[in-house]
């Protein structure tokens, strides 16, 4: 290893990772409980403590008011935006209007901005580096949805700088899988990158020649993702509970919570299980004590119908990279497929 090395981030709407050149190879970073995938989740305690990743997760049920997800949506967005709008629908803490229209997460008697929650996330990308490398590292590279706007980028890399990294590159995401896929093996093909992330989708059409990558078209919706698929998920079990107890569970927080990361949990069930049953014995308490629970079962089938006009954007997504790139699907060699809500079954 060089003197001078920089590592790559992927912060992503759901889930981020950090990486490394090693050796020639690409490689995951783990933390010291050997995980190399971590939530995009930041959760704030009473004492003033941060939890940030998979640990935060868990407070999302719990104390979804001072938990934080899905921070990615809100990057470089103006306060008017529809995608603010939906965020301040669904979102248990408080979304405020900062200065010159910027978007601030209230958390109590704070504030912070989108790059600042952002770089809470970053900074624990390079704890885990630096405590897995033995040594302190600054650069870094960053990737980003295709279709990002320059604010949005412009607050990536303002919330590189608040981490405390020296941000050498912001990459878009495509590329980055193009070159993990192609780099070094001397391929002559165009391919699409189809990255269906949490809360992002891209599509990008490269032409791969001798390690050179071209990008030919890109086409991307900031605002589909698994989030998405997760929420009509969270409708039919919402749905069904209302039917069974005569209201409606997502008017309060907390059960809101439980019933999404419930419904989170039953889709990635479905990623390898023809059918889930999804069961929790306490969404919701009275004031009396009384609780109310629920029992819900979903197959593949049942799933699809659910989120078969999110499947349908993706695909009029697709449509227009192609056009921008004046080809047709026959011309393409190959599909990577990118983005952890990216299924593995068939769709049709």
């Amino acid at each position: 290893m060089t003197d001078k090395i920089a590592i790559g981030i992927d912060l992503g709407t759901s889930t981020s990772c950090v990486g490394v050149m090693w050796q020639g190879h690409p490689r995951l970073i783990p933390n010291e409980a050997g995980a190399v995938i971590h939530s995009s989740v930041v959760s704030f305690l009473e004492d003033g403590t941060v939890l940030v990743g998979n640990p935060a997760k868990q407070r999302l049920v719990t104390n979804p008011e001072t938990t934080v997800a899905s921070a990615k949506r809100l990057i470089g967005r103006f306060y008017f935006a529809e995608e603010v709008e939906k965020a301040k629908r669904s979102a248990a803490y408080n979304i405020v209007e900062g200065l010159d229209y910027s978007v601030h997460i209230e958390l109590g008697e704070k504030r912070y901005s989108i790059p600042e929650i952002s770089a809470l996330i970053l900074r624990e990308m390079k704890r885990i580096a630096c405590v897995a490398l033995k040594r302190e590292v600054n650069d870094a590279v960053i990737t980003v949805p295709a279709y990002f706007n320059d604010k949005q980028r412009q607050d990536t890399r303002d919330a590189g700088r608040i981490a405390g990294l020296n941000v050498l590159r912001i990459i878009n995401e495509p590329t980055a899988a193009a070159l993990a896929y192609g780099f070094g093996r001397k391929l002559h093909q165009k391919v699409a990158v189809y990255d269906l992330g949490g809360g992002t989708f891209d599509i990008s059409i490269l032409e791969i020649g001798d390690d050179v990558f071209e990008v030919l078209g890109t086409a991307g919706d900031t605002f589909l993702g698994g989030d998405d698929f997760d929420a009509r998920v969270l409708g039919f079990l919402a749905e069904l509970f209302q039917r069974n107890h005569s209201f409606d569970p997502l008017e309060f927080r907390t059960s809101y919570a439980a019933l999404r990361a419930l419904a989170e949990w039953g889709k990635q069930q479905l990623a390898t299980a023809q059918s889930v049953e999804m069961r929790m014995p306490a969404v919701y308490a009275d004031a009396k004590g009384k609780t109310y629970g629920i029992a819900a079962t979903l197959d593949q089938a049942a799933f699809r119908e659910l989120t078969f006009d999110l499947i349908q954007r993706t695909f009029q997504v697709c449509d227009e990279a192609l056009r921008s790139a004046g080809l047709q699907t026959s011309d393409l060699d190959g599909v990577i497929l990118v983005g952890g809500p990216t299924p593995p079954f068939q769709w049709f």
